[in-house]
């Protein structure tokens, strides 16, 4: 039998992580209990503390079994924590050695959404792949910079270690974890009476551009204010560099060093997000929105397109435009 153990953190935390984890893995013991076989999973919710009041009081958790108590598990499940970052990991602090401890007697560990964070302070992302949710990946970045985060993936799996994107994308993992431990047939299984799209891959088209600004490279602040008011217009590396009184060697290195995109990945997305805009909200055909956000060849803005949002500007179109989905 597999042991789970479901972080209960300190503070506030996603209360339909812990559910979710607990309902689905739970389901798949009373999918085998129903063939007359046995269950395989073991579920525990874990704290540091008998009770966790959360939300300002209005919800209670009682954990099974404080971290003191569990000397081997096999699998950790890290729900996203919420408030004030700084505040979350530092009263959270107390799980670190033992998570630390039993990865090392060989436990899976796997973060939900923003519990990336907690697990990243771990310090055994170090190297390795990571999701997160999208809105938080300026601040991840800029708090771990060893791990290496892939913010338009849903799952990652490293060494024992998982991750998943945001939200309720986190559901995607919980059903990659079912496969894993319990087989393909009880993650299909699960996601029919949970009606989760199963082997869902990407976040990337519900993600939203937002350059990163959290830094103190004025320069390269004042480049990226000017590439997003003037987006339309052409405009080279070196035309930005010159405009700053930068080489152009040392203006990529240090945009890319503050944003985490080269110049011309950052062009780019700035375009992109603003055709995904009027594809949502406007009437315009692929055609004019190609022409109006600036891009000369319809053929480089579509594969641009696909390989930032993972769908065509009609797929993307006919996902988002409310008068198409009506239609």
């Amino acid at each position: 039998m597999k042991h789970i153990s479901i972080l209960v953190p300190e503070g506030d935390c996603s209360l339909s992580n812990i559910e979710g984890c607990h309902q689905i893995f739970s389901e798949v013991n009373s999918f085998l209990t129903k063939r007359g076989q046995r269950p395989i999973f073991e579920i525990q919710l874990v704290g540091i503390r008998r009770e966790n009041r959360m939300k300002k009081g209005l919800f209670s958790i009682h954990p099974d079994v404080l971290t003191s108590e569990v000397t081997k598990t096999d699998l950790i499940i890290i729900p996203a924590i919420q408030g004030r970052m700084k505040d979350a990991l530092a009263m959270n602090q107390e799980f670190v050695p033992w998570l630390v401890a039993q990865y090392k007697q060989g436990a899976a560990l796997a973060s939900l959404c923003i519990g990336s964070f907690l697990l990243a302070s771990t310090g055994l992302l170090d190297g390795k792949k990571c999701a997160t949710h999208w809105l938080s990946a300026n601040d991840f970045r800029s708090k771990f910079p060893k791990v290496n985060l892939v913010t338009d993936q849903i799952i990652t799996d490293e060494n024992g270690i998982y991750s998943s994107g945001g939200a309720y994308s986190s559901l995607n993992l919980v059903l990659y974890l079912v496969e894993k431990f319990a087989g393909r047939e009880m993650a299909v299984l699960s996601s029919k009476v949970f009606q989760i799209e199963i082997d869902r891959n990407s976040q990337s088209a519900f993600m939203i551009f937002n350059g990163q600004k959290d830094h103190d490279d004025e320069p390269v602040k004042k480049a990226q204010e000017y590439i997003e008011q003037n987006f339309q217009e052409k405009m080279t590396v070196d035309q930005l560099a010159s405009m700053f009184a930068l080489g152009r060697r040392n203006f990529e290195r240090r945009f890319k060093k503050a944003t985490a995109n080269t110049v011309i990945e950052y062009m780019q997305r700035v375009k992109i997000e603003a055709a995904k805009m009027s594809l949502e909200s406007s009437r315009e055909n692929v055609n004019e929105v190609i022409y109006n956000i600036g891009y000369s060849d319809p053929k480089a803005f579509r594969t641009t397109f696909k390989k930032i949002t993972g769908l065509s500007p009609l797929q993307y179109r006919s996902k988002y435009y409310r008068e198409a989905q009506v239609a």
